[in-house]
């Protein structure tokens, strides 16, 4: 328990020594992203693990063959082919002919993509335009072994990747500013970190940021940087900020995980605890068969299960040493003075925070 207890309380003391950070690493500027790519592939050179009796893999197929001016009435049956999707991210300055790592995925039933070839597949945007055009061989991060009495796999042998397999076609056009100005948009909104960002950059920049919600700094771009919107938002980019985080208590009750923000306050409050254990007797017994019948006396094993709970203690958080758990960091050495489980602090927890006295909002995972 002590182990578990000396885990717990570094992990609710890690959101304490918040720094400041700089906007680039809080926010995106507003048309700077990335778009999604997708399109139909075949990969070939599966030795046996491919596709078999899929309509849509063997119409792949035969297309692929026709563009090479090869006319086939059917497919091969030797499952050395798959269907898969592939999908890409480009990003807001992807040039012509720069490349993209794509990822090849498996929509029939092939075992595994391992050793194959992604042909030359056309990847489209939502608008349905061609943005690049991927193919190259496909490195899996798992592997499938085995025959009809068993097989064995390790993570996903149906899902791979090409890297640098597309060449970027089409560029994205990135429309950045409007009106002479830029948006600034959080990562995490926040009515007063917003306003402490558009504060920083008035400092440098006197009269251009304004928070217009919590979620979005307007920066009107100053006349010493016409024409050198990159320079600008570099330079708005490298400026300091200390955001402000709100109160927040979450729990992982499957991995027995605490995590509190700096700003969880806890009104004075008096908590019982106690301690449960259960103890899982093992007991031997003896079956006998009825006279007469075929059966033979066999020994049976099995559990008693007994349960001791230590009597409650009724204690004031607010008299512990220290006095007044009033921050994250005198509300974790108070709970941990009790001697408490994940279990039983999150029990606590919920049971602090109906009786309003947990000035933090409470998430359980």
């Amino acid at each position: 328990m002590m182990f578990l207890l000396c885990r717990i309380l570094p992990l609710l003391l890690v959101p304490l020594l918040l720094q400041a950070a700089r906007i680039k690493d809080l926010t995106d500027v507003k048309g700077n992203r990335s778009n999604q790519l997708f399109g139909y592939g075949i990969v070939t050179g599966l030795a046996g693990q491919g596709d078999s009796k899929i309509e849509y893999t063997e119409l792949g197929i035969l297309n692929a063959l026709e563009t090479l001016g090869i006319r086939a009435d059917k497919a091969d049956k030797s499952r050395n082919i798959a269907a898969v999707m592939v999908t890409a991210e480009i990003g807001p300055f992807a040039k012509e002919g720069s490349r993209l790592d794509v990822t090849v995925s498996s929509i029939g039933n092939a075992d595994s993509l391992q050793g194959g070839i992604l042909l030359q597949t056309p990847l489209k945007g939502a608008d349905g335009q061609v943005y690049a055009v991927a193919q190259g061989p496909v490195s899996i991060g798992g592997l499938s072994a085995g025959n009809a009495g068993g097989n064995v796999q390790v993570n996903h042998p149906t899902v791979g990747l090409v890297s640098n397999g597309a060449n970027v076609e089409r560029e994205v056009a990135s429309v950045v500013t409007f009106d002479n100005s830029l948006d600034l948009l959080l990562r995490s909104p926040d009515n007063l970190t917003a306003v402490k960002m558009a504060e920083a950059v008035n400092n440098y920049y006197p009269g251009t940021a304004l928070a217009t919600d919590g979620g979005v700094v307007n920066v009107r771009i100053p006349t010493q940087f016409a024409g050198q919107t990159t320079n600008f938002i570099a330079a708005i980019g490298s400026i300091d900020v200390r955001p402000d985080v709100a109160a927040k208590v979450i729990i992982n009750e499957r991995t027995g995980t605490i995590v509190a923000t700096q700003n969880v306050r806890i009104s004075p409050v008096a908590v019982s605890s106690s301690n449960v254990t259960i103890f899982l007797n093992p007991t031997t017994g003896v079956s006998q068969p009825l006279p007469f019948s075929q059966g033979a006396t066999a020994l049976i094993e099995g559990e008693n299960a007994e349960l001791v709970e230590e009597v409650g203690r009724f204690e004031a958080l607010d008299e512990l040493d220290p006095p007044g758990a009033t921050t994250v960091n005198e509300l974790a050495t108070a709970l941990n003075k009790l001697g408490l489980t994940t279990r039983e602090m999150t029990s606590i927890l919920q049971s602090i925070k109906n009786a309003g006295a947990l000035q933090a909002e409470l998430i359980i995972n």
